[in-house]
């Protein structure tokens, strides 16, 4: 059976009462997790690891607040290119994941190609990321929105 067959396959109930105590907090010990889904620690310990081999758990990280790191601006970047070839994509692929503002790119359907999610401390570091992608990779068109306000921002799956 491949990973992604294991994965839609073999999370039960008890997986996602874990998945879910760990997306709240994943610093909260074992013995907490397993109180409040009604289980064990050893359960819950080997079911984590089989979570964790499986793929389903890529990464356990914390949570920073942008304004207080100095990164309270946000665009949203949509690109237009005219050049669609594998050795253009690479190298816009090796651009976005150069630079550590980029927090999520996608590729898309319909007109525009590409939407890139970054945040910076201020508009002229903005300017600066767009004069260095434009420098590095050919592009058509780019439109830079400004969010003005965060409405919802989550990592949280609902397993």
């Amino acid at each position: 059976m491949d990973d992604l067959s294991e994965k839609k396959l073999r999370i039960d109930a008890l997986d996602r009462k874990i998945l879910t105590e760990l997306q709240e907090d994943a610093s909260q010990s074992l013995d907490d997790i397993a109180r409040k889904i009604g289980s064990s620690k050893t359960p819950v310990w080997n079911r984590i690891r089989k979570l964790k081999d499986a793929g389903v758990i890529t990464k356990q990280t914390v949570i920073l607040d942008p304004d207080a790191v100095g990164l309270g601006t946000c665009f949203f970047v949509l690109i237009r290119t005219s050049e669609h070839e594998a050795g253009w994509q690479q190298k816009f692929l090796n651009a976005l994941q150069s630079r550590p503002e980029v927090l999520e790119a996608h590729r898309l359907a319909g007109e525009i190609d590409y939407i890139v999610k970054l945040r910076v401390s201020d508009a002229r570091a903005y300017d600066a990321f767009y004069q260095a992608l434009i420098a590095e990779v050919k592009i058509f068109n780019v439109t830079a929105l400004l969010s003005m306000e965060e409405l919802k921002s989550t990592t949280f799956l609902p397993v």
